[in-house]
């Protein structure tokens, strides 16, 4: 159950409304997700959030579809339910196949237990990897 209102666009301000319509322009759907709507109880962070994950997400060095991916394996790691579906949906809307969905879930399971067991056996970092990108 959600700790605040989820706010509809009836009971939405002009304001929410109008990052409500930029969500939806943006993403080319009607569906505004319960997390924008939970979220519109506090209009500055609503505005603030959707702006930085719209830039975040749109198409740089990384396409679209790698960072749902990311996204997915970071939102699993950090053991976000609503995040692993609602990204998890995204990444199949951007052409996530059944089998990239599988390897997706074999690598975060191998990094989790080879974080574990590095960490746990306390492994120092290899002199090859504790330098900058440029080798110096």
């Amino acid at each position: 159950m959600a700790t605040v209102p989820i706010v509809s666009d009836e009971r939405a301000s002009a304001r929410v409304r109008g990052i409500f319509d930029d969500i939806r322009e943006t993403r080319g759907t009607d569906y505004i997700n319960d997390f924008w709507r939970a979220l519109a109880n506090h209009p500055d962070e609503l505005e603030r959030l959707w702006a930085q994950l719209k830039t975040t997400m749109a198409p740089g060095a990384l396409d679209p579809l790698t960072k749902e991916l990311l996204y997915v394996a970071v939102s699993i790691a950090n053991a976000c339910a609503y995040c692993v579906h609602s990204h998890t949906a995204a990444a199949r809307a951007k052409g996530m196949t059944d089998a990239q969905h599988g390897e997706l879930l074999e690598v975060v399971a191998m990094a989790q237990r080879t974080n574990a067991l590095v960490t746990a056996l306390g492994v120092p970092v290899d002199a090859v990897f504790d330098r900058a990108p440029d080798g110096g």
